[in-house]
Parts: C-alpha cells; structure tokens; sequence
C-alpha cells in the first residue's frame, strides 16, 4: 500500500468518528499479545482505533512501532486514541475504498 493523501486520511477520521476503540494498550505496554490482537483488528476491520489507557507519553513511538509492524497508517490521533489503517490484502473483500482526489 502507498501512503495515504492528506484528502485520504481526512476521509479515514472522518469514517473512524464513531468507532470504539477495538484494541487498549494498558500497563503492559506493547505485547505480542497486542500486536496479535492489532494485526486480527485490521486484518478484519481495516480502520480502527487503538486506545492508550497507560504509556500516553510513548504513544508516538508505540504508533509508528505498530504502524512499522504490522504495515499499517497512522490516520491520525485524538486525545489518548490513535487510528490505524490497514488495505485488506484479498482486494474483493476490502469494506473501505480509498477516494482519489480529482484535479478539476
């Protein structure tokens, strides 16, 4: 997958608005456990929401180590959630198209 546009990522918080996190990252920090259950999320869903109930300090290095990870994108962050995107590999069962932006 390519990066993601800025019109892109605008269009990805705007869908991800009325999300529940899917996945909380506690006390434990980064488990494999977490980048399991992160990894099952998008493979699943493509667009969620990772909270940070510990380590909100560490969630710039903990959102590029996921995102470096797993190959997903940080859309974005609000407040003590980050979203994250994943394409799904099998292009029929992708729920999510990517708008492209049109030079007018």
């Amino acid at each position: 997958m390519t990066s993601l546009s800025s019109f892109q990522r605008q269009y990805l918080k705007g869908l991800a608005h009325h999300l529940k996190p899917v996945v909380q990252i506690g006390k434990n920090g980064l488990t494999d456990r977490v980048f399991a259950d992160i990894d099952r999320a998008l493979f699943s869903h493509e667009l969620i929401k990772v909270k940070f109930q510990d380590h909100q300090e560490k969630k710039e290095v903990f959102s590029q180590a996921i995102s470096h990870e797993l190959e997903g994108e940080e859309v974005g962050k609000v407040g003590n959630m980050v979203i994250f995107y994943r394409e799904h590999p099998q292009q029929e069962r992708r729920k999510i198209h990517l708008p492209v932006k049109r030079s007018d």
